[in-house]
């Protein structure tokens, strides 16, 4: 489990880069989640958008997602395929949050530690401030493990048209 909301690999793909782009921007869509008509339909797997040169995406749920990680990737041409440098990153709003409500914890740790000495207030300040860090943590990983499945499945597979 990684200590920071972030986490990378590089993949190394049979298909070429306009290959892996072509069926990546079959199965992504943008959405605008103001307009019910741009919703995902059963055949698309991520939200996004792709370029030519690399793509920032996320997994369709079906409920909101806190944790969901947003999807960065960079693809590069080799003579026998391409190269792709995934990032999976937190959304910046629950990140934001997640410092946020750090920071005030931290803070009232050092209040209580300090300025007005009540040492068993300071203790569950920091404690439900751990607590929060590291269940944040544990969701953004196991959903990285399960975008990470939904794309490799898609890269893995042979276009058949």
């Amino acid at each position: 489990m990684n200590l920071f909301p972030y986490d990378s690999e590089t993949l190394v793909s049979a298909l070429s880069k306009e290959e892996v782009l072509t069926h990546l921007n079959k199965v992504t869509r943008e959405v605008n989640y103001l307009d019910p008509r741009s919703q995902a339909r059963g055949d698309i797997l991520f939200n996004g958008l792709v370029g030519k040169k690399g793509f920032r995406i996320s997994k369709v749920v079906n409920r909101g997602d806190t944790f969901l990680p947003l999807i960065l990737g960079k693809i590069e041409a080799t003579p026998r395929g391409c190269i792709l440098f995934i990032n999976y990153r937190m959304f910046p709003g629950a990140l934001f949050f997640i410092a946020f409500w750090s920071i005030i914890l931290l803070a009232f740790t050092l209040v209580y530690l300090f300025l007005n000495p009540n040492y068993g207030y300071a203790i569950i300040c920091f404690l439900v401030g751990l607590v929060n860090y590291i269940i944040a943590m544990y969701f953004f990983n196991r959903q990285v493990k399960a975008s990470r499945k939904v794309f490799h499945q898609l890269i893995n597979f042979q276009m058949k048209d």
